[in-house]
């Protein structure tokens, strides 16, 4: 691989080495003639090294992702001293704008890529970022958050049998590492397939900025970085405070019951099996359900939403043995 090569182009520009540039990535036209454009910070060190993307946003309502890549750009972590830094913060600014998940035409476009220069909307976004973007890419890391109110534990979500992810996900150095497959059509799916390796972290829940799980996915972002010989002197690297926790099998505990619900278990927390995690009552003092771990594990998601119905997934538990 011939990594930092003199010139990359990026959604039509062209970018020499020690260059930094704002690029335009012109989503759409609104039904008013408007752009709709999002900006794309690309940094180029003078010195040779990988071409590594930061993304965020999506899903427009995973506003914690957004967090921590405004913070890499804040900071002035994406000056690298070696290599090529890109970061997309808001990708689907949609949905970003409304603060909901989806496309205007109603599509997910984590559920869309490689997308179409012919086809809806979120398709041909999707199409444009492969196309024009990616191509020039050697790693990635994607930012989300859980969904429905459901806070995730700071994890990254690789598939098994990649050595290279399984090393970068440690010097991450997040609490937890998820082994899950690859969804069809998904951002991830197509990246590999397309040899680009990606670290996909997700943290906290949607409509939501926690102070906690930003500062895991900046100070995972710096280690890794650290590790590729591209973060500059100037920046300290933390050790994580625990080893992260490699997780091959994992398990939804879902609601028997309709009612208001309050967990009792604590995120990151380890439960028993049987030991009572929460509970579902209904609104008038005649009914309460005591929800129990069906194994023993650690609590990776919880459901912070006070208002469950039968069959809504409450707690999300790995199955490996402690």
């Amino acid at each position: 691989m011939i990594y930092n090569k003199e010139v990359i182009t990026i959604l039509g520009e062209k970018i020499k080495l020690g260059e930094s540039k704002e690029v335009t990535f012109e989503v759409a036209k609104l039904h008013t003639s408007n752009s709709v454009e999002v900006p794309v910070f690309v940094e180029r060190s003078k010195k040779p090294g990988p071409t590594v993307l930061l993304t965020a946003g999506i899903h427009g309502d995973e506003v914690n992702g957004v967090e921590i890549v405004r913070q890499i750009i804040a900071k002035g972590i994406n000056k690298p001293k070696s290599g090529t830094i890109i970061c997309i913060p808001v990708i689907n600014v949609f949905g970003f704008i409304n603060i909901t998940r989806d496309f205007p035409d109603g599509r997910d476009l984590n559920r869309v890529f490689p997308g179409s220069l012919k086809g809806s909307l979120a398709s041909r976004v999707a199409h444009k970022l492969i196309k024009e973007v990616i191509h020039e890419v050697d790693f990635i890391m994607d930012f989300h958050t859980g969904g429905a109110g459901r806070f995730n534990a700071p994890q990254i979500r690789i598939i098994k049998g990649s050595k290279k992810l399984d090393q970068l996900a440690q010097k991450f150095g997040a609490p937890f590492v998820l082994y899950s497959k690859n969804l069809n059509k998904s951002f991830r799916s197509t990246c590999h397939k397309l040899g680009k390796p990606m670290l996909l972290f997700e943290g906290g829940k949607s409509f939501h900025i926690d102070n906690t799980v930003t500062n895991h996915g900046v100070n995972g972002v710096k280690r890794v970085l650290h590790s590729l010989g591209m973060l500059s002197a100037k920046f300290k690297v933390s050790k994580p405070k625990k080893d992260c926790v490699f997780i091959h099998e994992s398990k939804w505990i879902r609601a028997k019951y309709s009612g208001m619900f309050k967990a009792t278990a604590a995120i990151n927390s380890i439960v028993q099996k049987d030991e009572i995690i929460g509970n579902i009552t209904d609104p008038y003092g005649k009914f309460n359900h005591f929800v129990k771990a069906d194994n023993t594990g650690y609590i990776i998601n919880v459901n912070e939403l006070p208002i469950v119905y039968q069959g809504d997934a409450l707690f999300h538990i790995s199955k490996d043995k402690i």
